[in-house]
């Protein structure tokens, strides 16, 4: 019979190896980590797979199989009305469940109900908007938010940039491990070198605080923690925008900085918006896509802003095209025809 249940564990079990076996969320948690998936990802794998078992009952998903799946995931689009997204997500976490934890191959979900696709245009801010909102914006929230606009990176890649990676000299940014774990390089703006020259002197003095009380050991691909042990607490490794105080890795345990928080931005873009009286939709992802726009307006090369946005395919950078005269955009009204 399978268990979901962790049994305490005695003393005499622990010392003769008969110690009850992890349950299995635990497995997976550990299996997430073999792979050196991210935090963010081990988080949203697990939540999946109890929702999965919690529908079912708390059954085992040992003793579940494929309706089971198709089960769930149908749910998801029919009853709770998801994204197709979410049901995406929802659907690989399921199978690196069985593939990777319990090791059953499950076949191909035929009978899913899905979540239907819906095509939505991104919201894009015009340059005087931008100007506007950025003037809104000061200290390090505002010169990340300012690296969104004038970079094209997500908010993430952004906040996990190590000294390492930012050229001053040659004015450019290198992304390491992006979406898809690929890297690329983008343009630092010339108007924000001097602001980042100021900040990352700052950032030293914190680093050489961190140094002396003995926090300076940052969170480093396994690779290279395990290559390079002493790297952990180098400059070079550190982030660029870390957080003013320290707070525990709920992985390793460890006390230390982590980097500058999501919210943070969040919430400064949010508030910068409100204070510029823009009335769209604003969040930091919208500043990727207005970059996107922006070169495209000013005619650069649609291969170009691919390259810098990191998209694996030209037609996921062809959306930006619908701000250009193009398409409803580039035609005009009848109307306008018989009333000039």
């Amino acid at each position: 019979m399978h268990t979901l249940e962790k049994p305490n564990a005695t003393p005499s079990q622990v010392l003769n190896g008969t110690q009850p076996k992890p349950k299995l969320l635990e497995q997976m948690r550990a299996v997430i980590r073999t792979r050196h998936y991210s935090y963010s990802t081990e988080k949203t794998y697990l939540h999946w797979a109890k929702r999965f078992i919690l529908f079912h009952g708390k059954r085992h998903p040992a003793e579940m199989g494929a309706p089971e799946v198709e089960a769930f995931l149908s749910a998801l689009a029919t009853e709770r009305n998801v994204s197709a997204s979410t049901q995406n997500q929802a659907m690989h976490a399921i199978l690196f469940l069985y593939r990777d934890v319990l090791r059953v191959d499950l076949p191909w979900l035929d009978g899913i109900t899905r979540a239907r696709t819906a095509k939505r245009l991104p919201s894009v801010l015009t340059q005087q908007e931008i100007a506007a909102l950025l003037a809104h914006v000061s200290g390090t929230n505002g010169l990340i938010i300012k690296l969104l606009y004038g970079t094209g990176m997500r908010i993430k890649e952004c906040l996990r940039l190590r000294i390492k990676d930012v050229d001053l000299a040659r004015r450019l940014i290198t992304i390491r491990e992006g979406k898809g774990n690929k890297d690329r390089v983008t343009m630092l703006p010339a108007s924000l070198v001097e602001d980042l020259i100021q900040h990352i002197d700052e950032r030293l003095r914190w680093h050489n605080l961190d140094l002396s009380t003995g926090h300076a050991d940052v969170e480093l691909p396994d690779a290279i923690a395990r290559k390079y042990p002493r790297a952990a607490s180098e400059w070079a490794w550190q982030y660029v925008f870390a957080a003013p105080s320290y707070s525990t890795d709920p992985r390793s345990g460890s006390v230390r900085r982590h980097h500058w928080n999501e919210r943070n931005i969040q919430r400064a873009v949010k508030a910068a918006a409100q204070a510029a009286r823009i009335h769209k939709l604003v969040h930091p992802h919208t500043l990727r896509h207005s970059f996107a726009t922006h070169l495209l307006e000013t005619g650069s090369d649609i291969r170009t802003v691919q390259e810098l946005l990191g998209h694996s395919d030209v037609s996921t950078t062809m959306i930006y095209t619908h701000v250009l005269n193009r398409g409803a955009c580039g035609a005009t009204s009848p109307l306008d025809r018989i009333t000039a």
